[in-house]
């Protein structure tokens, strides 16, 4: 056998090692981490040196910005046990891209005992190798960084501009078209069946108000598989498709950015013992996203609905921890301070030794206790009782006579005609393309000197305000026609509910009633003397709703307050 000066090696147990790295998945994938080992037996083979398969180290999707990987560990351990004379590395940026630490783990090693070889240069004892050592780890870590920089500024210039292109995947419902396959652009390709799905999972929440958990068991249940062919639904998955705004028709970009390496009190359950990469990521709030427009497959108004329900579950989920006890619990809101009301049982004496138990709704603003001994709100406490009973006989009249809710919702539909213009859309329309020309026609006599700067600004100012307001008047018409058709189809949706279970609203039980409050009560408002039902309206399922707002919370019921 020869060393890599080609004088002959006469130890048997001269035992040799190989190390090879490729920094991601995708490029062990495409085969570099094959051609390094290849490269590395070809030299082996040429110096008639035989590896054994214990000292063949590979670290394939590690980059090599950090000591900690897992194969460099592993040699690293076997060279200071002395079990290796020789490395093979294919060049040192394989090594470590930054120098410093090409510089220490040469040192270490040659320390151990184990001479380090580089297939690409051979290390010498002169000033001459060790300054072209240097240069070449410089420009490694030179080049990285100016790699990853122009990505993450060209990625954000992309971004800006609206391209699918940074998007690395498409998420649960979509295809990711790439480049070479869509001409050049990039995009987002819906596939119908998983459309379905997401659908679906987006109306039992929005719709029919279940907890995550339920989503879960309901898919499991169906035997809808994941993206990835799964038949295990994670709640985690589920929670990612109802808050993923690339279903309303708007992918967010940078969501997330990378930082420092944040410690670990333990290794989380199927991960590698050192990670994959350096770096730790956190969220960025939701205002510094890059929005880059795609094909919607839930409309905007069910995504707000559901984002609502989401935060109602999760209030609902401690009170579930801690164990419902009253009717209206989550539901009653002081409108006095806008603190929430709570449940406080109260016993009263009797006579004759015996004791009565009440309980009360009480603002948390009126507990001095809970703000350093001062009060900040002097609203009434209401019997719980009375005020449950109240407000579930209500509810029953509105299941019992769903037309208060068509008349309110008529009431409406009247209100808007009577805001009719005497111009008709058409007639807009044509004023619109009429002020257009005269425009254009404006801006000829002022280029062809015809009219003077001081006669062309007044009159080009008074022409785009004229223009400005008839576009706003059509824009007000529009959106007052989805609204009658949206009130027109809740109507119907809302007489469906109301059919289903209004036949046995007396023989329902606590859980019941419960469920149908939180169904169509949004909240309870308490005032010094009245209490005010606002009652929950949504949009229905996958119809394109009018502005957020219009509808939601339109029905409010007034009535004494129960003392």
């Amino acid at each position: 056998m020869y060393d890599h000066e080609n004088r002959i090696v006469k130890d048997s147990d001269f035992k040799v090692a190989i190390y090879a790295r490729v920094s991601s998945d995708q490029q062990a994938q495409a085969g570099t981490i094959a051609s390094q080992i290849e490269a590395l037996h070809e030299r082996l083979a040429k110096e008639n040196l035989e590896l054994e398969q214990e000292y063949s180290f590979i670290d394939d999707g590690y980059t090599g910005a950090t000591f900690l990987r897992p194969a460099l560990e592993r040699l690293r351990d076997a060279a200071a046990a002395g079990a290796i004379d020789r490395v093979y590395v294919h060049s040192p940026d394989r090594l470590a891209r930054k120098y410093a630490y090409q510089v220490l783990l040469v040192d270490e090693l040659e320390r151990c005992g184990a001479e380090v070889v580089f297939l690409n240069r051979q290390l010498g004892q002169s000033p001459e190798d060790d300054l072209l050592l240097q240069v070449q780890g410089m420009i490694a870590e030179y080049e990285r960084a100016k790699i990853m920089e122009r990505c993450r500024r060209g990625k954000l210039h992309a971004a800006r501009r609206g391209l699918v292109n940074v998007l690395s995947g498409a998420p649960y419902g979509y295809r990711y078209v790439s480049c070479h396959e869509g001409a050049g652009q990039a995009s987002y390709e819906i596939i119908l069946e998983q459309a379905r799905v997401v659908r679906q999972i987006f109306e039992w929440i929005g719709r029919d108000r279940i907890s995550i958990g339920e989503v879960r068991r309901r898919l499991q249940n169906q035997g809808v598989p994941t993206q990835n062919g799964k038949a295990y639904w994670d709640r985690t998955t589920v929670w990612g498709v109802l808050k993923n705004p690339a279903y309303k028709g708007m992918a967010a970009y940078g969501k997330t950015r990378t930082g420092p390496m944040k410690p670990r009190l333990r290794t989380q359950r199927g991960d590698p013992e050192q990670p994959r990469r350096p770096y730790s990521t956190s969220a960025v709030p939701v205002d510094q996203w890059h929005y880059i427009p795609v094909p919607a497959i839930v409309s905007e108004a069910l995504f707000d609905s559901v984002q609502e329900q989401l935060i109602e579950n999760k209030k609902h989920a401690r009170q579930r921890k801690r164990g419902a006890k009253y009717l209206l619990q989550g539901l009653l809101v002081c409108k006095k301070c806008g603190y929430a009301y709570y449940g406080k049982p109260i016993s009263l004496s009797a006579g004759k030794g015996k004791r009565r138990s009440y309980a009360y709704y009480r603002c948390i603003g009126s507990d001095a206790y809970r703000f350093g001994g001062q009060r900040i709100c002097n609203n009434k406490q209401v019997r719980t009782d009375l005020l449950e009973q109240s407000v579930w006989q209500d509810v029953s009249s509105l299941l019992k006579n769903p037309q208060r809710i068509e008349q309110e919702y008529k009431r409406r539909l009247t209100g808007n005609k009577k805001n009719v213009r005497w111009n008709s859309s058409e007639q807009l329309h044509t004023l619109i393309k009429k002020i257009k020309r005269g425009i254009a026609r404006l801006l000829d006599a002022y280029q062809d000197s015809l009219i003077d700067k001081s006669e062309f600004e007044p009159r080009m100012r008074r022409a785009k305000e004229r223009l400005a307001k008839l576009q706003a008047e059509v824009k007000k018409r529009e959106d007052e026609e989805a609204q009658q058709k949206e009130l027109s189809l809740v109507i119907g949706h809302m007489q469906d509910f109301a059919d289903k279970i209004s036949s046995n609203l007396e023989e329902l039980d606590w859980l019941k009633r419960r469920e149908i409050i939180r169904a169509l009560v949004k909240q309870v408002e308490v005032d010094e003397e009245v209490v005010r039902i606002v009652y929950r309206v949504n949009p229905p399922p996958f119809v394109q709703a009018p502005k957020k707002g219009l509808l939601q919370h339109c029905l409010r019921r007034d009535f004494p307050l129960a003392q």
